[in-house]
């Protein structure tokens, strides 16, 4: 009697804290939706649970960056020897590699050395946060982001198949020498069962804030990567036209206080789950959100598909969700009028209101988890397909 062997795919990611950024929470709906009966998965991460969804997860020591303590670095060069025999015994027939860290580098090499196929998903937009990380160094600037850009070319032209999650990311990785032909469209789904103008709590605002005046959602890390000094001058740009608002700033990071420093009259709720996120977004009125650094900028989607209108910033992956004026408002990344602008016409126009809102949701609706997984395990049975030559006889 034969039988099928599972594809067995050795996954390497950095950080596999559910809750750490939507990369990770990315990665959890292909997690989630692994189908034991076919697959055999074995996580490598520098942070993360002993395992995932029964599959095992091996834990590499893990180093914080300096310019980022939210983010620990995988060192693999201090277990590599017992990290490749385990390797050897899972006898992977794919790697998937989620960013081209230290952590990458070791899986590319290992996977060249075994002749495996490798894919990724584009997550982070890291190019775009040189600029913040070396602002106190700017004659760093120049070399820093060429070494990045030299990195990601010779990683990325190293994989089988690279997820693009949106056009701008695939026509920047074409612009620095990414081979095309190794890109796939794969955006990112949204859950609409969470996301959903149904969970308005007008009385959930009005604990928070004490008042019933309109309410500007910005939902991010408190890192200076998501344009912090933008929001700010948003902040003080409205409080300067006298009109009654509440700023609720939902999420946490090493600069939250200087976040509250600057916009002291803000309500911060700190980092929230999804479900409490879910409610922000439906009762708020209006969603900021200046970031240029997002690969994809989920937050985006997700506040559309609560009703909540958009007006952010014209760069990164978030700028593909928006038709400009019909499902939300792109601005100038650091005009601070521009938004105030957007802003101010959404909370006066009703009717606009409105239309943005149900542009957002029918926008927004298209986006199914289920269907990029199927489409993402059909790809990894298809790279498997190079290193499974025959069926194996059952034992």
């Amino acid at each position: 009697m034969m039988y099928r062997r599972r594809t067995r795919v050795a996954f390497f990611s950095e950080i596999l804290d559910k809750e750490h950024d939507g990369a990770v929470r990315t990665m959890y709906q292909l997690i989630s939706r692994i189908d034991p009966e076919f697959f055999e998965f074995l996580f490598i991460c520098g942070t993360g649970p002993d395992e995932l969804y029964g599959f095992e997860c091996i834990k590499v020591p893990a180093l914080t960056v300096p310019v980022n303590r939210n983010y620990k670095l995988a060192l693999p060069v201090l277990v590599q020897n017992s990290l490749k025999e385990k390797l050897r015994t899972f006898d992977a027939d794919v790697v998937h590699i989620a960013t081209p860290s230290l952590l990458g580098e070791f899986a590319l090499k290992y996977a060249r050395q075994e002749q495996l196929p490798v894919i990724s998903i584009y997550h982070t937009h890291f190019i775009s946060y040189i600029d913040y990380y070396f602002k106190h160094t700017p004659f760093l600037i120049d070399f820093v982001r060429s070494k990045v850009i030299d990195g990601q070319r010779n990683f990325y032209n190293g994989c089988d198949m690279i997820y693009m999650p949106s056009e701008g990311i695939g026509r920047w990785l074409t612009g620095i020498g990414v081979d095309a032909d190794k890109m796939k469209s794969w955006k990112r789904g949204i859950d609409t069962g969470l996301f959903t103008p149904a969970r308005y709590d007008a009385t959930l605002l009005r604990n928070i804030t004490g008042n019933n005046a309109p309410v500007i959602l910005f939902a991010s890390r408190l890192v200076w990567e998501k344009n912090l000094e933008t929001l700010f001058d948003i902040y003080d740009g409205l409080k300067a036209t006298g009109m009654p608002f509440n700023m609720i700033v939902a999420g946490d990071g090493k600069e939250k206080p200087v976040c509250e420093e600057r916009m002291p009259d803000a309500f911060f709720t700190g980092r929230v789950d999804h479900e409490a996120l879910s409610v922000l977004y439906a009762s708020a009125d209006v969603f900021v959100f200046p970031s240029v650094s997002e690969a994809y900028g989920n937050v985006v989607l997700e506040a559309m598909a609560s009703g909540l209108p958009c007006v952010i910033a014209d760069g990164g992956g978030s700028a593909d969700f928006i038709e400009q004026g019909v499902n939300g408002f792109k601005c100038d990344p650091y005009n601070s009028a521009q938004y105030i602008s957007k802003i101010m016409l959404l909370l006066n126009d009703d009717a606009l209101r409105y239309d943005v809102i149900q542009a957002g949701l029918k926008y927004s609706s298209t986006f199914d988890w289920d269907e990029l997984a199927d489409i993402y395990f059909n790809d990894v049975n298809q790279l498997a397909k190079q290193t499974q030559s025959q069926l194996l006889p059952a034992e």
